[in-house]
């Protein structure tokens, strides 16, 4: 079964990241087609970048590297739930991305932005480091505004339209994990020479 964790990109007190990641977990168990896991940045306590080799080595010293390379590992896909802060994906998940490097690897992954103009920067710059950790990163995404899916920009009340869009995404991360499975297995044919 296709595992895909929903990573909420955010570790901000009284961030909008959980409730958001509450509402496309059901959505997407309702969907159906994998197995989802709401997977909190918060729990793994990765503050700063503190391994002393690089991440594409693949030799972490560090407990709280370890667990967070066994869980984007586990996954063979990510749907990531973001904030938009000026103009730009949260510290937080940059620096989750940058804590390990093989585990990303030939994965699918899309995107939920929330902000003032529905997280569409941080989706953007999420999507170039993406390409670098061999990530297929779909098209389709959700955009959900502070002004209208959110009252009082803390109550999160979305859109029903919001539905269509999370559907069409989720169609999309499970075809492309599906496809990327051989590769992740190995098992992918060889070019020709």
């Amino acid at each position: 079964m296709t595992r895909v964790g929903i990573i909420i990109g955010s570790t901000r007190p009284g961030r909008n990241g959980d409730t958001v990641a509450r509402w496309v977990h059901d959505l997407a168990t309702k969907h159906g087609g994998a197995e989802y896991e709401i997977v909190d940045l918060a729990d793994y306590g990765l503050s700063h970048l503190d391994e002393a080799v690089p991440a594409a080595v693949g030799e972490y010293a560090h407990p709280h590297t370890k667990r967070w390379a066994a869980a984007v590992g586990a996954c063979d896909a990510y749907i990531f739930v973001t904030p938009e802060y000026n103009h730009s994906m949260p510290g937080a998940l940059k620096t989750a991305f940058d804590f390990v490097y093989a585990e990303w690897h030939h994965k699918a992954a899309g995107f939920v932005g929330y902000g003032a103009d529905g997280g569409i920067r941080a989706i953007e710059q999420i999507r170039q480091v993406m390409a670098h950790l061999k990530v297929a990163d779909v098209g389709p995404q959700v955009s959900l505004s502070l002004f209208t899916d959110f009252v009082n920009f803390t109550e999160f009340q979305p859109d029903p339209r919001h539905e269509a869009s999370m559907k069409t995404m989720l169609d999309e991360v499970l075809s492309w994990a599906g496809a990327l499975r051989s590769v992740r297995t190995g098992s992918a044919a060889q070019p020709v020479a």
